[in-house]
């Protein structure tokens, strides 16, 4: 009798760092990491990310604490029994502009040295040119090149285009125009890191936009199309998250990313207790000590209270997968969501997977934000523009001009740091409106230089006309 060994989920933690940034403004101090790095060792993640982001940023400015400092206690407490990751923005790093090539050699040599394994490398255009020679330089010093695949959308169509390229373009009937981000851009962008060496390839939803049939499209077509494992990373803003990752599960995904209970959830990524009542129900192992995950838990809840002046969540109920007995009605819940992934019923699934989430009191899904489709931090940061400027009465008419700014600019994801630099420039063109003046009479430096083409290649060319009146040079 030939027994099958249960299908093993990998995990990536992200409570240490992009839990703690989307829901508590990054500001986890290393006293408080300290206390729950040692329970963390024995915990079995494969990956821990504990660095990147802003991170670095962060603990400098508003902590007064070293990033190395950080690093090197994280890698001294796993004592090499979970990979440590960063994020970076390629040829950005943990900024806002595209650095020389030694640059970057010498960070990545020393992030390596104090203790780092995993960097994960995206570029906000999706621009191939810009992470390449970071995968070369992390595999060549010793890590491992994580290749992230920033997912987005294609813009709607604007139902009254007005002033600007997108209207002359367009005319005054709204035009539906060519796809451009399709499962087969998405794939080949995952084929060509593999190809310059990326030992992981994550489909990276920065703004929780991957509905649970997309995420199944495009997780199945990357297992097909790559030979590298594949990693799945969202945020449940949206309310997408929860679905979409038991979707990336059935459809084979190798690494998934979770964040602990008290840090996952609304603008995070799924809370893993909930992913391992799904592995159950599937058949699947997580394979993590979940008992140490519970004592990680009991001490996260005290650090989510030395936060309360930053948290931007809702404290969910307290549970304990492994003691805690769900009501017949979750149970039903989960039932009711495994068998309408297997069939592809997105609805349900949905609707089973919010009950679950409002059950345990995770927040309900931003649905501003999901019509809008832009990352949270995007649409908060356009808020305290306007806020800024005194005119909050504007932020409808700036949200309505992001698809037009996008487009004009050559449709670029919406990522840090184009997504700030496209929700700035559209607040910019609604203030030129409200005075009478031509779209675009108020430019950032920023936006000039993405139209000039220094933060790498867009999706699309930027219309040589559109470039000459940004930059005055068509070229």
């Amino acid at each position: 009798m030939i027994i099958m060994e249960k299908k093993k989920l990998k995990i990536r933690d992200l409570t240490l760092r992009d839990g703690q940034q989307s829901l508590f403004a990054t500001r986890l101090s290393q006293g408080e990491i300290d206390k729950l790095l040692p329970y963390y060792e024995n915990a079995g993640f494969y990956i821990m990310e504990v660095w990147g982001g802003a991170v670095p940023d962060s603990v400098m400015r508003y902590l007064d604490e070293s990033p190395w400092d950080r690093l090197r206690a994280c890698s001294q407490a796993m004592k090499g029994k979970s990979l440590l990751s960063a994020l970076s923005r390629g040829r950005n790093l943990f900024g806002y502009v595209p650095y020389p090539d030694y640059v970057l050699e010498g960070f990545y040599k020393e992030a390596i040295a104090n203790g780092l394994n995993v960097m994960r490398i995206f570029d906000a255009l999706n621009d191939i040119d810009n992470v390449r020679e970071s995968i070369r330089l992390i595999n060549e010093l010793g890590g491992i090149a994580d290749g992230a695949v920033c997912y987005t959308v294609d813009p709607k169509v604007a139902e009254e285009p007005k002033k600007g390229f997108f209207g002359r373009l367009f005319g005054k009937k709204a035009v539906e125009p060519e796809k451009i981000f399709t499962d087969e851009y998405f794939v080949e962008k995952a084929r060509q890191m593999e190809a310059l060496g990326a030992k992981i390839i994550t489909l990276k939803d920065m703004a929780g936009l991957v509905n649970p049939l997309r995420a199944a499209s495009i997780i199945s077509k990357l297992k097909a199309n790559v030979k590298v494992p594949v990693d799945f990373h969202t945020h449940c803003t949206p309310g997408y998250g929860l679905a979409s990752s038991v979707m990336a599960i059935i459809n084979g995904v190798d690494i998934l990313d979770t964040n602990i209970w008290w840090f996952g959830g609304g603008s995070a990524a799924p809370a893993i207790e909930l992913i391992y009542l799904f592995t159950q129900k599937l058949g699947i192992e997580i394979d993590v000590d979940m008992k140490a995950v519970g004592e990680i838990r009991k001490h996260l809840l005290e650090a989510r209270h030395s936060l309360k002046n930053f948290d931007l969540g809702q404290l969910p109920n307290e549970f304990d997968p492994l003691n805690d007995k769900l009501p017949a009605e979750i149970e039903a819940q989960l039932d009711r969501a495994v068998a309408a992934a297997k069939a592809g019923d997105e609805q349900i699934l949905l609707d089973a997977c919010h009950a679950i989430e409002q059950y345990f009191g995770f927040p309900k899904p931003n649905e501003l934000v999901k019509e809008a489709e832009v990352p949270g931090g995007m649409y908060s940061n356009m808020v305290a523009q306007l806020k800024a400027l005194h005119a909050e009465d504007l932020l409808d008419d700036a949200m309505r001009l992001i698809p037009m700014v996008r487009r004009d600019a050559g449709l670029v994801p919406l990522v840090t740091p184009t997504s700030q630099i496209v929700g700035s420039q559209a607040v910019s063109v609604a203030l030129d409106r409200r005075k009478g003046n031509p779209d675009y009479t108020t430019k950032s430096n920023q936006f000039i230089s993405l139209v000039k083409g220094e933060y790498g290649h867009t999706p699309v060319a930027v219309d040589p006309a559109f470039r000459e009146k940004i930059t005055g040079s068509a070229v």
